[in-house]
């Protein structure tokens, strides 16, 4: 093999390990998320459009929610070093720097924003814009270092992708997509405050004030059982509002009540105490939980 083709075949190596890098910045985990969230709000909305701008559509929302996890990672690289969760995103890591990711970061929301404008409608690529503002320079730099209640205002962000699906679709708000976001935007703070009890000495190393280390553990899992409890008129609402119907209501309040069941769990237990199996419990759970309850409109629409 020649000196040539080995030079190519390093370079080709090194392009792939930095795009690889590149993506793991855009946080893909949460992306797939909003990939899903927004394709549903998408395909329940009253207005069908063609296959080809709604995978555009979805594809430049994804694009969007990869520019705001990369800048969140340039603003928080100093705390993501500290925290087992996250040493070894790729800055802390050294597998690209700061500059590199803010460029990168910045590229992307332009780039999402622009596109999402050009190839549907300006109310989408407003929502993207605010979506990517809000969790950067709302959540990121302003809220998480300084409140508790960072996740909980800082939802805000996580919830619009669904909303952003509808308007891809029709153009406009209603009542629907409304439901639609304040579903993810109640389901956030119990997820999080379950991850943050057990990964409470990493926020407290990283001297982000997280509600188990501002409030402690007691006030914590009371918390995470009222935010449970709301989401039951906030699942029982699309039926009542006539969005939905029992193929979703019957099968969204199981799914509910056992989150209720094993959040009062996680409160039942000592005072000022948790059960580290059981918070965990309620955190994978709460993913699948919020999955589930968008097959269920998906399936409820079909049929």
């Amino acid at each position: 093999m020649s000196t040539t083709n080995i030079r190519i075949k390093k370079n080709q190596s090194i392009d792939i390990k930095i795009v690889s890098e590149l993506l793991k910045l855009m946080k893909p985990r949460v992306m797939s998320l909003v990939i899903f969230t927004c394709a549903v709000g998408l395909l329940i909305s009253p207005v069908t459009i063609p296959l080809k701008e709604a995978m555009l559509g979805i594809l430049f929302v994804a694009m969007g929610a990869g520019a705001a996890g990369t800048l969140n990672m340039w603003y928080e690289a100093d705390l993501d070093k500290l925290m087992s969760r996250t040493c070894l995103r790729p800055i802390p890591r050294g597998k690209i720097n700061r500059n590199q990711a803010l460029v990168f970061g910045i590229l992307l929301s332009i780039t999402s924003v622009t596109s999402l404008y050009l190839f549907t409608n300006f109310l989408s690529a407003f929502l993207l814009f605010f979506t990517i503002f809000f969790y950067v320079f709302v959540y990121t730099v302003w809220l998480k270092r300084k409140t508790s209640q960072n996740i909980v205002i800082g939802g805000a962000s996580g919830a619009l992708p669904p909303v952003i699906g509808w308007t891809i679709a029709t153009n406009s708000l209603s009542l629907e997509p409304l439901i639609l976001f304040l579903i993810i935007f109640i389901w956030t703070p119990s997820h999080f405050w379950a991850l943050s009890l057990y990964k409470a000495n990493d926020y407290k190393k990283a001297k982000i004030p997280m509600l188990p280390i501002t409030d402690g553990i007691e006030n914590t899992k009371k918390n995470i059982l009222v935010y449970s409890l709301l989401m039951l008129p906030i699942i029982i609402s699309p039926y009542i509002v006539g969005f939905a119907g029992l193929t979703y209501l019957v099968p969204a309040l199981a799914l509910t009540f056992y989150y209720n069941y094993i959040c009062l769990s996680l409160y039942k237990f000592k005072k000022d105490k948790f059960d580290i199996k059981i918070a965990r419990q309620v955190f994978s759970y709460s993913i699948l939980y919020l999955f589930l309850l968008f097959v269920l409109f998906l399936f409820d629409k079909i049929i």
